[in-house]
């Protein structure tokens, strides 16, 4: 098996330490976990940190200053969205979480702008908490200024005409409005799709909420636009060969083009170009059951979409008879 050698030097003497690569017969893989070991990123290479979210939620939930001010529906509420935050959290390094990071997993969940919000509402109560009573060495608190969705309704789907503007749109909002469209993800996933996620006609999307990955159809549409685009890196919206662009790298773009196409534009997000997917195949004849499948998203979602998309059909079949 491939190793990698890391040498120090200590009091005048050498030594030495291995790391086994286990890379399954895959060059790739080998070649990943290779650039993992050159950055220090290995698994093996890793300090437990003393300041995980784990132990920065275990500090607040046994302070007693804290726990006698509240009453038990909040530390309820608040035991649900910490347990949540742990599920993926718990040893990752408090110190670590950036803005950036914090703003992708807000856009994330945005299809449930309540968790979204309280999600960042968490994280800045231990932060806050973490800093202030526990004298843990931490810096600004990263969930300062992040606007929250608050009471929403919900997303709106694009207009036709918004959609047909897309042709003058920067390649990079462009091709995140195919993915959308075609695969009915949220916007981060669809940023995040490889080229190896495309066979013939059938095509592996994720569902961000569950961390489920599953194949789906690929419509003719999407196929034929990425057709036409070069191949950059591993990621269809590479930033370099291994990483895809950040959600960041998109939205701003987006919203700049955006207000170029005037006030009417602004009520429209990357998000509603999900809900769009939603009623061309409900107008296309699909099943809830099917547009479940292809979009994974809930049935009290698709059924809302779906009575859009009725009204649609129903109005412009009324016009096409008066004319």
């Amino acid at each position: 098996m491939p190793v990698y050698r890391m040498t120090k030097t200590v009091d005048g003497q050498r030594k030495e330490r291995t790391i086994r690569l286990d890379w399954q017969g895959d060059p790739e893989r080998l070649d990943a976990l290779y650039w993992e070991c050159q950055t220090g990123r290995h698994e093996r290479q890793q300090t437990p940190s003393a300041y995980t979210w784990k132990a920065l939620v275990v500090a607040w939930r046994t302070d007693p200053r804290v726990q006698s001010k509240l009453a038990d529906g909040t530390k309820r509420s608040y035991r649900r969205e910490m347990d949540a935050l742990l599920i993926k959290n718990a040893g990752k390094d408090v110190r670590k979480t950036t803005r950036q990071g914090l703003r992708k997993v807000h856009a994330a969940l945005a299809d449930t702008p309540r968790k979204a919000d309280w999600r960042i509402q968490i994280v800045s109560l231990l932060w806050n908490y973490g800093k202030l009573k526990a004298d843990w060495p931490l810096g600004d608190n990263p969930a300062t200024g992040i606007d929250l969705y608050g009471v929403q309704n919900p997303f709106e789907p694009w207009p036709e005409w918004m959609v047909e503007k897309l042709i003058d749109a920067p390649e990079n909002v462009r091709t995140t409005a195919e993915l959308i469209m075609g695969s009915g993800q949220r916007p981060s996933a669809a940023i995040e799709m490889k080229w190896e996620d495309f066979k013939a006609d059938r095509m592996t999307v994720l569902d961000e909420k569950q961390d489920e990955r599953f194949d789906v159809h690929c419509p003719d549409g999407l196929r034929a636009y990425l057709d036409t685009l070069p191949k950059r890196g591993a990621h269809v919206l590479a930033k370099n060969l291994r990483e895809p662009l950040g959600y960041d790298a998109v939205e701003r773009p987006f919203r700049k083009w955006r207000t170029g196409l005037g006030p009417k534009a602004k009520p429209y997000s990357l998000h509603g170009l999900r809900k769009l997917a939603i009623i061309r195949l409900a107008e296309a004849g699909w099943s809830d059951a099917e547009i479940q499948a292809a979009t994974n998203q809930s049935p009290e979602t698709v059924a809302y979409y779906r009575r859009k998309a009725n009204r649609l059909t129903l109005t412009r079949s009324a016009h096409e008879r008066r004319t």
